[in-house]
């Protein structure tokens, strides 16, 4: 993913731009703090447990603002398209007028296609700040996502994230959530979901070339935590 640094009257915005960079992935898999959130705002989670390959996080209450779906063949062309609206959106581009501060990390959303040739579908968010989260914003074309308890099975990994790259750690992750008592818990979770759907969810800027986290998320409900 990659981003235009843009100065302003407000902190420092980071607008995605479209020229990837081929910069080499090296997969960390779990356990990597996002240096991005020492610096903004990100959801709080609890680390439930801690796999081979996958980490299991509680989200206990987050709220998102959200693109209408996105017909692409293409992740990083879908999260640019996404992404421009949601930077509108925190420049004042809303009902409100009102300017928003960047928070991190920016997800997308895909339901994969059936076929190579076929659009997937996708949903760009973005973490609404904890002040702006009793009353977003509203505006066109966007829609809020108010998460109460809900699950996600992790897996990280570095690198500027390129087409290429989503599909291997999606797949990755279900790999190695098969050899684990988890593996039946999130696909019952994920039920009232596209069983097929997952989340990328991306955290660093472009001129950050060391330590960068992306993630694949697999979000799914729990009545209960799961003992082992």
């Amino acid at each position: 993913m990659q981003w235009l640094l843009i100065c302003s009257t407000s902190p420092l915005f980071l607008v995605y731009f479209s020229t990837l960079t081929n910069w080499p992935n090296h997969n960390q898999n779990v356990g990597i703090f996002p240096p991005t959130c020492n610096r903004i705002e990100c959801p709080s989670f609890d680390v439930i447990q801690v796999g081979n390959g996958f980490e299991i996080r509680r989200y206990n209450s987050s709220v998102w603002m959200t693109t209408s779906p996105i017909e692409d063949i293409s992740f990083v062309s879908a999260t640019r398209t996404g992404f421009l609206e949601l930077f509108f959106y925190i420049q004042g581009k809303n009902e409100y007028k009102k300017h928003i501060e960047m928070t991190g990390p920016v997800l997308t959303e895909i339901v994969p296609s059936d076929g190579p040739f076929c659009a997937s579908s996708f949903l760009v968010s973005f973490y609404v700040p904890k002040l702006n989260q009793a009353d977003p914003p509203p505006a066109k074309g966007l829609h809020v996502q108010k998460w109460g308890k809900k699950y996600a099975a992790v897996r990280q990994f570095s690198g500027f994230v390129q087409d290429s790259d989503v599909g291997v750690e999606a797949a990755a992750l279900h790999e190695s959530l098969l050899g684990s008592k988890w593996s039946d818990v999130v696909e019952k979770g994920k039920s009232t979901s596209p069983p097929s759907s997952y989340i990328v969810a991306q955290y660093n800027s472009p001129f950050e070339f060391e330590n960068r986290v992306n993630e694949i998320w697999m979000v799914f409900d729990m009545e209960d935590d799961y003992v082992l």
